[in-house]
């Protein structure tokens, strides 16, 4: 690691302090810790504001080589907070989406490619530094890098830092409270894949139970999630399309169990013990301890993306390169005893299930859970279960203060599904961390063809939203959080 300039560490110690500011062109001179600024051009006006868009690569250890992006708008459009963005999958790519919508917001806004380029995972292979840049260390360069960016630019530091990510930038963003909690004020964590090893767990197990016999057909989800939303749409009072609360949902694939041959219309024996397998979750089958959460109901259409209908389980390249080091290995021997024992051993850096959050919590910080009911990709029951164990260990009085779950019914994977998925996450974390304002419910739409034509309460977990027996079911303002009915 090369000296920090002494420059650097004065910025640092004086945190807060209004500075000389830099323009656009004159960033590329800014000296950082093992970081080299590449280029920084002004971007005119057009899809977003006007901005300075600054590019990095920091090389913080051997083998490792991190691309960082600043997008950073003009003064006079600066809301004086920054916002670190998380990245999706595997991929090295920027989440360019969010970085617009939030530079659309006012926010200066950092990205990075997580130190490699694509989504194939073999660029782990022999690379254990750059599996730890995945894992841990991008982000947190990121934001340091991010930090300094803008007080050169700005001429003072952001008076809040946010992070916002979905799905494996849920697992970023739980892994920078984790591990890094002066990085950010507040977290903005959806659909996090923290529990990574484990979801290729789960990954796996489905797809064996999908294709242990002859492969579940990918035209009978339909039917199954049809089949589940006539069985449990009503419990909630409205019939809508959406189930409000899947765990509530008792739907037995049985039910359309086949009287005689195979058909569209039903499911054969074979096809029913498939579906409650992914139901019932990864289990040890000598220990029968469940290994990792099943897929609720209501998400089967987006089941075909990973485990239906795949010549191979989803993920296979983590266990190939990255746990058993064999391109050759064969995913149909997987002990789901030993090899899964050995897999949280080796990879359990990986993961960002540490439930205490006391020194994020020290500083201030909140951390704004969130997940869709309808999700085919990570189980939103994975994300209660880390939500409660944040309650026990902090205590139950407290976590409201740090940390909230809002569960977002008939919303697929961080979008998308019949329920209203659509709300401003950034905008709930900012009013909670520069306000106080706690959020405990937030109204998300649903549009179609650009139009909106539903609005729906999402509630601070437990609560779950429940019509008032008056006013349109498609508005918000006809429903209220409520504690869920007893089962």
């Amino acid at each position: 690691m090369p000296r920090v300039p002494l420059f650097v560490v004065f910025i640092f110690l004086v945190r807060g302090a209004t500075l000389g500011a830099a323009s656009c062109e004159n960033l590329t001179a800014l000296t950082l810790p093992a970081t080299a600024v590449t280029s920084a051009v002004a971007v005119a006006a057009g899809r977003t504001p006007a901005y300075c868009r600054v590019s990095a690569v920091a090389k913080p250890v051997a083998d490792s080589e991190i691309h960082i992006e600043v997008w950073l708008p003009e003064s006079a459009a600066w809301n004086g907070k920054l916002v670190g963005t998380g990245n999706g999958g595997y991929s090295g790519a920027l989440s360019n989406a969010d970085m617009e919508r939030a530079l659309r917001a006012g926010y200066a806004v950092a990205g990075s490619d997580t130190g490699h380029a694509g989504g194939d995972l073999k660029f782990g292979l022999g690379h254990p530094e750059k599996i730890n840049d995945w894992a841990w260390r991008a982000v947190h360069v990121m934001t340091e890098t991010a930090k300094l960016v803008v007080r050169s630019y700005y001429g003072r530091f952001a008076a809040h830092a946010y992070f916002s990510g979905c799905s494996t930038g849920g697992q970023q963003a739980l892994t920078e409270a984790q591990r890094f909690p002066e990085d950010y004020d507040g977290i903005l964590a959806g659909a996090p894949g923290n529990n990574r090893v484990r979801l290729n767990i789960g990954f796996l197990w489905s797809w064996l139970a999908a294709n242990r016999d002859a492969p579940f057909p990918a035209s009978k989800l339909p039917l199954l999630q049809k089949s589940v939303v006539a069985a449990c749409d009503a419990l909630d009072g409205v019939k809508d399309g959406i189930l409000s609360d899947p765990r509530a949902c008792r739907f037995d694939p049985a039910s359309i169990e086949c009287r005689g041959d195979d058909g569209a219309d039903c499911l054969t024996k074979t096809q029913v013990a498939a579906v409650r397998a992914i139901y019932d979750g990864a289990k040890n089958p000598r220990t029968g301890e469940r290994l990792y959460a099943g897929w609720e109901r209501g998400s089967e259409l987006g089941w075909s993306g990973y485990f239906i209908g795949q010549r191979e389980p989803a993920r296979l390249d983590f266990w190939r390169y990255w746990v058993f080091d064999d391109p050759n290995w064969d995913f149909r021997g997987f002990d789901f005893d030993r090899d899964a024992a050995y897999a949280d051993s080796k990879m359990e850096f990986l993961t960002a299930n540490n439930p205490d959050l006391a020194p994020f919590q020290r500083r201030g910080g909140k951390l704004l859970l969130y997940h869709g009911g309808a999700d085919p990709v990570v189980p939103p029951e994975d994300t209660i279960r880390y939500y409660e164990a944040v309650v026990r260990a902090a205590g139950q009085a407290r976590v409201p203060s740090v940390a909230r779950l809002f569960l977002i019914p008939g919303m697929g994977h961080c979008s998308g599904g019949p329920g209203p998925g659509t709300f401003d996450g950034l905008a709930a974390l900012d009013g909670w961390v520069s306000q106080g304002a706690a959020p405990s419910r937030i109204v998300a739409t649903h549009s179609t063809n650009g139009s909106v034509d539903r609005s729906r309460p999402l509630c601070a977990y437990p609560q779950v939203a429940r019509w008032k027996g008056a006013g349109s079911t498609d508005d918000a303002a006809s429903f209220e959080c409520v504690a869920p009915r007893t089962k």
